[in-house]
């Protein structure tokens, strides 16, 4: 255990699968007369909120060059909790297997193991008009979860649901600091999404023949039948057309 290396990218592609999800949010500015006189797409990046809002809230220094600032609205991601979710485990023994051009062994891949993510995607806006433009045309895809399909394990073909569930919503506006701050609108919207995390890949012996005797005794030494039971034709692969022969012993 623990001596076969393998990486199947399980968490990246969660990651940048969220990603994509947001990363096409437009917004109109209109005028008095409600005409659109602006479209803009609404970045997106992955970063902690701490780090982004120090850099949105930092001003130029005028000592030197001058710097133009963070143009809002944005918004940011970030993976925020892991843990292992008990209500998904199904039996470890279970097993994946896959036909392969072999005679002689299957491809098999145990179980995965069911383990829950947590992110956070973070809307940062100078006022509320964009936000509130920002939020509706997330909410509505979340009754309470929207499902994606990842390719968990490309060699054997393994596609998953990816639920991505919204679980809650929290609001800041720092409207009541003083004048010469700059104003920012602060969404915060906490996901969890549902992850398999699957191990190598292996290949088994395909079983062509089984044998089952009977004795008299608990210590097995006085046998009385013999049954075995095999496929015919002995190079069958899984999926072809075979048949059994079966022979019977009495002792």
């Amino acid at each position: 255990m623990l001596n076969s290396k393998f990486y199947w990218g399980t968490i990246r592609k969660a990651i940048v699968a969220f990603g994509n999800t947001f990363n096409n949010i437009h917004i109109d500015r209109k005028d008095e007369n409600s005409d659109v006189i602006q479209t803009l797409k609404v970045p997106l990046s992955y970063a902690p909120t701490q780090k982004f809002l120090a850099r949105i809230k930092q001003l130029p220094n005028p000592d030197t060059e001058v710097r133009t600032e963070v143009v809002l609205p944005r918004m940011s991601f970030e993976m925020t909790s892991i843990q292992y979710d008990p209500s998904r485990k199904i039996a470890p023994t279970q097993a994946n297997r896959v036909n392969n051009t072999s005679t002689v062994t299957q491809t098999k891949q145990f179980a995965p193991a069911p383990y829950n993510m947590g992110i956070s995607l973070y809307l940062y806006s100078r006022n509320q008009h964009d936000a509130l433009q920002i939020v509706e045309q997330i909410l509505p895809y979340f009754n309470p979860d929207f499902n994606l399909t990842l390719k968990a394990v490309p060699d054997l073909n393994i596609k998953n649901d990816l639920p991505i569930i919204l679980d809650g919503i929290n609001y800041e506006d720092d409207y009541e600091n003083d004048f010469m701050s700059r104003r920012m609108i602060i969404w915060t919207l906490n996901f969890t999404l549902k992850l398999n995390f699957y191990g190598p890949v292996d290949r088994q012996g395909i079983i062509r023949t089984a044998v089952a005797n009977t004795y008299s005794n608990e210590e097995l030494t006085n046998q009385q039948t013999g049954y075995t039971v095999s496929v015919y034709p002995t190079t069958a692969k899984p999926g072809d057309t075979i048949d059994y022969t079966e022979t019977f012993e009495d002792f």
